[in-house]
């Protein structure tokens, strides 16, 4: 009988467990419509906002010649591509903005990824086309994050935030692109707000 019992609340326990991840609930910190662009990404193909819009994607702003936060993050967007994967979940896309349009041609973004090597290359967009003035003005008024060029070297100011933009393209919510422990990249959320993302599209 008591055997019974333990084999009953252990699958209470689990069917609990379940329950929970299947109702995990995406809670938008952020509502930032974002302007419309055409660019051209790493592989000399035009990217519109248009033709980001019917799934979520990540974003963040980088540099081939950086030399200080652009490779960790990447490193850490690969690694949040990882546990997206892990999901089985297909309908997302990741997009990273030059900050040094000028420089970063489609060649060298190419070349930058290819050092990263992500896990699934195809969702990735690498973007260039751009001048620096619009880049800059895009960054502040649709993701309220300064990008500024610097007056004494080739380095580029801007943040380490990763940016989710919603199947609308509208950012709904950002994290740390850096860092280590309680402050450092949330790997499992983000790909959990993806899902939950892409779920109540399909719904």
């Amino acid at each position: 009988m008591k055997k019974k019992n333990i084999i009953l609340a252990f699958v209470l326990v689990i069917a609990t467990v379940l329950s929970a991840c299947s109702n995990y609930q995406f809670k938008p910190t952020t509502s930032f419509e974002i302007s419309d662009f055409t660019m051209t990404d790493h592989r000399n193909e035009e990217v519109t906002l248009d033709s980001l819009k019917g799934e979520p994607w990540l974003a963040m702003f980088i540099f081939t010649s950086c030399t200080t936060i652009c490779s960790p993050m990447t490193q850490n967007m690969k690694l949040v591509q990882d546990e997206i994967e892990k999901k089985g979940l297909e309908q997302y896309k990741i997009v990273a903005f030059s900050v040094d349009p000028d420089y970063d041609t489609p060649e060298r973004l190419t070349e930058y990824l290819s050092r990263h090597n992500p896990l699934n290359e195809s969702k990735w967009h690498m973007l260039t086309g751009y001048d620096q003035k619009f880049i800059e003005q895009l960054a502040i008024n649709s993701f309220k994050t300064p990008v500024r060029a610097s007056v004494t070297d080739n380095q580029v100011i801007h943040a380490d935030t990763f940016f989710l933009v919603d199947e609308k393209g509208v950012a709904v919510k950002n994290y740390s692109g850096t860092g280590q422990g309680t402050d450092g990249v949330q790997y499992e959320t983000i790909a959990s707000d993806i899902e939950a993302l892409i779920n109540e599209r399909l719904k």
